[in-house]
Formats: structure tokens, C-alpha cells, sequence
């Protein structure tokens, strides 16, 4: 089996591509949301040259291995997030066109049985009061039974600041009391703090139940991230930036957190983000991944979640809409549906899911074809 075509459906936000094989198959994926526009050019210019005509086998994990490292060995100069950002979307196309040609969902693939998986309702916000987010989280306790959450405290990558004097020490008691204890509680802090002001806001948190501390300290420090690890016993999390392998190694191997969260997107695909289950498995660490909007990371996540032996709780879900990120919704159908906090996984072959040809329409599209000529790479190749 060979691809034939690689195509691009791109706004500023979000790209999904279409692959198309010589056999008649047909695949969709996504890039990593944000700047998807810039991702999308990678897709055409380093990603397809690479993988157009490849033979691929029967698609088993082996094969999709050594696509993928074909892609990041011929482009090793370039060690850079867009490139397995643009990897993301060609792999998750050939994971659909793998669950349609054996008639299984992903999750199956993967060896899940399950119908359904945990959500928690992920908050994306820090612009609002207390008493604001728990009103959106107490809205949704009722419609949809949710029994996790999550909520930001500190400033994003902000050197011990809060968003506002006091925010932070004032939504831990306001979540936790307005929602009660049976509920569990999740926050992210995004970079926020220096190991002592995370283990001071981390014995606040353990103080009211919370059960989650993600990201405390910037994601690049991990040594200062495992200072905070050490003191609490809150589980610690994180690990959504990273996507260089060694850096996964040292992660699990030295526990750096307690609880592990690759974003598949920004992995480089399925594909590579099983390279991390299994680090992680070794470490008898659970996986939770990172899948902060509704485009299909949320929809790959799901799958992979309900299909890993080592899935954490529940799966992150934004509860974020239009007016948050307007581009997000109708890309696809069905929809997600949650009942009593469970979202559930599509059944069908592959994702299971319709691209809207509406929003297609609507996108600017770009194709790379087998036999093309790319001219870059003839440059490129006396580097």
C-alpha cells in the first residue's frame, strides 16, 4: 500500500488532512490546533515528500513506526514542534484508514473494549471570578452529571504572580465548597510557580481535596518540577509540551510526575505518543492525556484512552465554546456526547466520524500528489 495523496483543509486554527492511498483507501487526521496555517506548509513541504509513494505494508504498528521515523530521520535538522505537529496530521489519517480496512474503531485497535470513558470538564479561563466559574461548573454538574473538573490557578508562565492579588486562594475554597466533596477536583497552572510557591499553593490544594496538580512549575524545568512532586502527595502532572523522546525517558524513569500527559497532537501522532505509554507503563505510570479543545484531539484522545492499558482517570474535555474558540465546532459529526460525566467513543471503523463538507468548503485546501517534484529538498540536501 502506497499513499498517493496527501490534502491540507486549513484556516488560521485548524487543519485537518485527507490521505489518500493507491488501493482506494481514504484517512483524516489533524494537525495540532494553533498557528495551523504555518503547520499545514510543514505537511506539504516535509512531511509529504517523505511518506507520497512509501510503501506501507499492511499499516501494521511496525510499518507506522518506520513511516514515521523515515520522516523525522530525513528532516533531523529541523528537531522543531512544528514538525511533529505536521507529522500529527498525516499518522492520525493512517490510523482511520487502518481501524476502516480491519472494520474496527481506533479504541479497538488499540485494544480497548470500552463504549464510553470519564470526562472531567476542563476549564480553559482565568479572566473570571470565583463565583463565575463555579456558576459554569455547577450548570454543567446539572446537565451532563460531570464528576470531575478542572480550573487554572496562577498565571500562565507567570513567575509566582496570580492573574489577579489573591485569585488563586480564593476559587480552591469557593470550587471545593460549592461543589462538595463528591466531586474530584483537578487544577492547572500552567508554568506558574517556583518549587516554593508551588509546594505552598500544592499544601493549599491538598488542604481542600483536590487531586491534581498540573504543570506547577515551568515545564522546561523538570528538576524543579520534581522538587514539587517529592513534597506532596498530591498527584503531580504534566508533560503536554514535550514531545523529544529522551526527554520522556528521563520524565519516567525519574518520576519526575506522578501522572503523565502527551498531547498526541503535539507528539507527532498515535504513533509516536504509544512510544510514551509504553515508557510510562514501565514506570507503572498512568496516562492522562492533554486535549485542550474540541477539534479531533479530543475525539483522537478519546479513542487512544479507552484503547491503553494504563489510562488515568478520566479525560480531559473543554468545556470552552464558541465564544472561546469559535473555530472548533462543526468540523465533523457526530458530535461528542456526554451522559452522566461519560463521553462516548465512536464504534465504527476509524474514528468513526463524517468530515462536514460545509466546513471543508469553507477552508483552504492544498494537495501534494505522488510523483511530485519538490524542488526545496534538492536545496536542502547539500546542508
Amino acid at each position: 500500500m502506497k499513499i498517493e495523496s496527501i490534502e491540507t483543509f486549513t484556516n488560521e486554527f485548524v487543519s485537518v488532512v485527507r490521505v489518500r492511498t493507491d488501493e482506494g483507501h481514504e484517512g483524516w487526521g489533524q494537525v495540532a490546533p494553533y498557528l495551523a496555517d504555518i503547520t499545514a506548509q510543514v505537511v506539504h513541504r516535509q512531511v509529504a515528500p517523505w511518506l507520497l509513494g512509501r510503501d506501507l505494508g499492511t499499516l501494521s504498528l511496525a510499518d507506522l513506526d518506520a513511516a514515521t521515523d523515515e520522516v523525522l530521520e530525513r528532516e533531523h535538522k529541523f528537531p522543531c514542534s512544528y514538525l511533529y505537529r505536521a507529522l500529527c496530521g498525516v499518522d492520525t489519517a493512517l490510523w482511520d484508514i487502518r481501524g476502516k480496512i480491519q472494520n474496527k474503531s481506533v479504541c479497538k485497535l488499540l485494544g480497548g473494549s470500552a463504549s464510553s470513558f470519564p470526562a472531567y470538564a476542563s476549564s480553559m479561563q482565568r479572566n473570571i471570578t470565583p463565583e463565575q466559574e463555579l456558576a459554569r461548573f455547577q450548570k454543567l454538574k446539572d446537565l451532563h452529571g460531570y464528576r470531575s473538573f478542572k480550573f487554572r490557578i496562577g498565571k500562565e508562565c507567570g513567575h509566582d504572580q496570580d492573574q489577579w492579588p489573591g485569585r488563586t486562594e480564593a476559587i480552591i475554597p469557593t470550587i471545593r465548597k460549592g461543589l462538595g466533596d463528591d466531586v474530584a477536583l483537578l487544577v492547572d497552572a500552567n508554568s506558574s510557580y517556583s518549587p516554593p510557591r508551588a509546594i505552598e499553593v500544592g499544601k493549599l490544594l491538598q488542604e481542600h481535596g483536590i487531586n491534581h496538580f498540573e504543570e506547577p512549575c515551568p515545564y522546561w524545568e523538570l528538576e524543579w518540577t520534581k522538587q514539587v512532586t517529592d513534597s506532596l502527595d498530591i498527584d503531580v502532572s504534566g508533560g503536554e509540551q514535550d514531545n523529544y523522546l529522551p526527554i520522556w525517558q528521563k520524565i519516567t524513569r525519574e518520576k519526575i510526575v506522578d501522572i503523565a500527559q502527551p498531547d498526541i497532537c503535539y507528539m507527532g501522532g498515535i504513533t509516536r505518543t504509544l512510544r510514551v505509554v509504553e515508557l510510562a507503563k514501565q514506570a507503572g505510570m498512568p496516562i492522562t492525556l492533554h486535549a485542550a479543545n474540541l477539534s479531533l484531539v479530543t475525539l483522537f484522545s478519546l479513542h487512544m484512552m479507552g484503547g491503553i492499558s494504563n489510562p488515568g482517570k478520566y479525560l480531559e474535555f473543554s468545556i470552552e465554546g464558541l465564544d472561546y474558540y469559535p473555530w472548533q465546532n462543526d468540523i465533523f459529526t457526530p458530535g461528542f456526547m456526554i451522559t452522566d460525566g461519560n463521553l462516548a467513543i465512536p464504534d465504527t471503523p476509524g474514528w468513526g466520524i463524517e468530515l462536514n463538507p460545509d466546513w471543508l468548503a469553507r477552508q483552504q485546501h492544498q494537495i501534494s500528489r505522488i510523483g511530485q517534484d519538490f524542488p526545496d529538498l534538492k536545496l536542502r540536501a547539500g546542508l
